[in-house]
């Protein structure tokens, strides 16, 4: 029997059953189950189900924490529930669905995390990948003596380009896959923004086409195919249906297109620069508020999925200014947090099986993942997360005083991330700072919450 087969059995009862699933899929951690009718599932049984560490509700979807071994447990639901993997568009034509959430501000606010991290939870790996390969080269030419100019730098330069030059490509198809369009039609114009990127003398029937720089490029794709939507609806009623598979894609792409490239293209670009320029006036003159205030808050953003919304921000901020002091600091700091104070409530447990279990949660916050320490032994016990507080906030000072800066497009930030931190230019003083506040949240919040504990006696909570 597989590993998550009886977990696989219960889930399937408690929400209903086959015929209440519309989609399933999975990110780092969590098993994500679309349904129809959210009265017929049995949200305390589910919470209840072994191996089931904790459970989010989110806009038309339950979101059921694994941990690292969420792929297994994806896999083995399928076998045990026998759902038919289909395309994510195929799965969502069916409107007959029940949606009987109220639709406030909370309502909304899921519905937007749902969306940021449909665009960019599928791009991640290549961001991570790309970001860690060009930590990498840094790290070797800087601190081992390896040529810069060497063919090995360059190959390791050229798969960092690859996965972040070409982001118009991926967000283009990624976005449009989750507007239920073609998703090819985005990557499609995302391309088109990539090859068209500081071209000069380009005119459409005597119009004169901007020179910009798309390679990195975030906003101006999305606005793209944000409009690109609105012009494939329109299309699909005017059309008829005979010719639509070769006229529709033809005519969306000679209205999309120029509108992009003359009008939506700067625009989305001069917004990347206002972002970057922001976050500059903002870490220089308020950084040691917000910074400590954003890193005690972070937990609840990821939360809520709001996390992912930073991510274009982020992208924004290399792609301007080289850095980023912002997004994956707040995040190193929350997820180090999190870990130390999970680590106190594993340190103060009698029970040896939850001892060795929280424990293991705690060093895979420290390593950046952090769901199954937050919902599998803080978010009972809320008074410990008064001790991630403090040490986000001890810690995030720090960081936003001395101005602690990411150099990479990653994820995940924690111990295993010190790459991020690596100036390109060999320089020590940024990755010290990185290290003195890794240190401070472990230290800190391990200790607040341990006194917490002590004081309220909530370890058995």
């Amino acid at each position: 029997m597989a590993k998550y087969t009886e977990m696989a059995k219960g889930v399937l009862k408690d929400i209903g059953g086959l015929e209440n699933i519309k989609f399933i899929e999975h990110c780092a951690t969590r098993l994500r189950i679309h349904y129809k009718n959210k009265n017929i599932i049995d949200i305390e049984a589910l919470k209840k189900e072994d191996r089931v560490v904790g459970l989010v509700e989110k806009a038309g979807q339950i979101q059921i924490i694994i941990g690292p071994e969420v792929n297994d447990a994806y896999n083995d639901f399928l076998d045990v529930s026998g759902f038919k993997v289909m395309d994510e568009n195929e799965a969502f034509t069916d409107d007959s669905a029940e949606d009987n959430q109220e639709k406030n501000f909370m309502y909304y606010l899921n519905v937007f995390g749902n969306k940021c991290a449909a665009i960019f939870m599928p791009i991640i790996p290549a961001m991570i990948t790309g970001g860690l390969i060009l930590a990498i080269k840094n790290l070797m030419v800087n601190y081992f003596g390896m040529s810069a100019d060497g063919g090995t730098a360059q190959l390791l330069l050229n798969i960092f380009t690859a996965g972040f030059s070409f982001f118009p490509i991926w967000i283009g198809y990624s976005f449009a896959k989750s507007l239920r369009m073609e998703p090819i039609m985005g990557g499609f114009l995302g391309a088109v923004l990539f090859v068209c990127s500081d071209a000069k003398g380009l005119d459409f029937l005597g119009l004169s086409v901007p020179t910009v720089s798309y390679a990195g490029s975030v906003f101006p794709i999305i606005l793209g195919v944000a409009v690109m939507y609105f012009v494939d609806k329109l299309l699909k009623k005017a059309i008829p249906e005979m010719f639509v598979y070769f006229l529709k894609p033809i005519l969306t792409m000679i209205i999309v297109v120029p509108i992009t490239l003359i009008i939506l293209g700067p625009i989305g670009t001069e917004l990347s620069n206002a972002v970057g320029a922001a976050i500059q006036a903002v870490m220089k003159v308020a950084g040691w508020i917000a910074m400590p205030i954003l890193s005690a808050l972070y937990p609840y953003m990821v939360m809520l999925g709001l996390d992912k919304a930073f991510t274009p921000i982020m992208a924004q901020s290399i792609a301007e200014i080289g850095y980023d002091p912002f997004n994956m600091v707040m995040g190193l700091v929350s997820n180090l947090c999190i870990g130390g104070s999970a680590l106190a409530v594993a340190f103060h447990l009698k029970d040896k099986a939850q001892k060795g279990m929280i424990s293991s949660f705690g060093i895979t916050a420290l390593c950046g993942v952090t769901e199954p320490a937050f919902y599998g032994s803080l978010i009972m016990r809320p008074k410990c997360l008064i001790g991630t507080a403090v040490g986000a906030v001890c810690s995030g000072l720090i960081a936003g005083i001395f101005g602690l800066q990411n150099y990479v497009v990653g994820g995940c930030p924690g111990l295993l991330s010190f790459f991020y931190f690596l100036p390109a230019d060999g320089s020590t003083g940024n990755i010290i700072l990185y290290f003195i506040v890794a240190a401070v949240a472990i230290i800190v919040s391990f200790i607040a919450t341990s006194y917490i504990l002590k004081k309220t006696d909530t370890v058995k909570g």
